[in-house]
């Protein structure tokens, strides 16, 4: 069966119609979830306000963090902790209700946000540690040049869709991710360029509109299903 971008855009937006007020709900509850772990696990005004005292006239991110005290570096290092779990955690619950909901509504099931959410709660661990070592491997090819962390992204793509399908193991699935996305490049890597162009947009906007947190990252979930769904779709026509 031939398989093309156009159908799989065409099939990601019919599920995504049909689906919409479960995908909405779940989102915004995963994007809620995840706000509140970073406000539980950031460190207080009083803390951050240490930074006001800092250097600002560095010219670098790594000057700006040697001309730090002790203190206040201990300070970013749990800011910087604190984000980067609660995205983990929100990333790794938002896969696993979608990975739930498209086959489980697809076999002509109905399913609401909750029981998605909840029912995946058996795959949730594997998909925490999995999503962690993809997102570990990724930035350190960002940090060698962007090139590697968007091939990267791009193979490791459909790591998540194996490990609950198949039942593979993590590095199972992540493996066989590779293979299969290096022969489907030409169909995953625009979704996966796209998606990464949309986050950085809605990362921009975030900084501005933190008091909006909630919304802004629950539109950033209802992107990430979108590509989930596209996936899901491809790995089925093409495994």
């Amino acid at each position: 069966m031939s398989i093309t971008a156009s159908s799989l855009y065409r099939e990601t937006r019919n599920f995504f119609r049909h689906q919409l007020l479960t995908i909405v709900l779940m989102s915004l509850l995963i994007a809620f979830i995840t706000v509140i772990l970073v406000h539980a696990f950031t460190p207080g005004g009083e803390q951050l306000a240490q930074f006001e005292q800092s250097d600002l006239s560095a010219s670098s991110l790594f000057e700006l963090v040697q001309n730090m005290s002790p203190e206040q570096q201990s300070i970013l290092l749990c800011a910087s902790a604190a984000g980067t779990f609660s995205a983990l955690i929100g990333n790794t619950l938002l896969l696993g209700g979608m990975l739930y909901l498209i086959p489980t509504v697809s076999d002509g099931q109905r399913v609401s946000a909750l029981r998605a959410i909840g029912a995946s709660a058996p795959l949730l661990p594997k998909l925490l540690l999995q999503t962690f070592l993809i997102t570990m491997v990724v930035q350190l090819g960002f940090m060698v040049l962007i090139v590697p962390g968007v091939m990267l992204a791009i193979l490791l793509s459909l790591s998540p869709v194996i490990l609950a399908s198949e039942k593979r193991g993590v590095l199972g699935a992540m493996r066989d991710s590779c293979h299969l996305a290096w022969k489907n490049l030409r169909r995953i890597a625009p979704a996966i360029v796209l998606w990464m162009l949309a986050k950085m947009v809605l990362l921009l906007v975030s900084s501005s509109l933190s008091a909006l947190a909630i919304a802004v990252t629950a539109i950033g979930n209802l992107i990430s299903a979108l590509l989930i769904i596209y996936l899901f779709r491809l790995y089925m026509l093409a495994r």
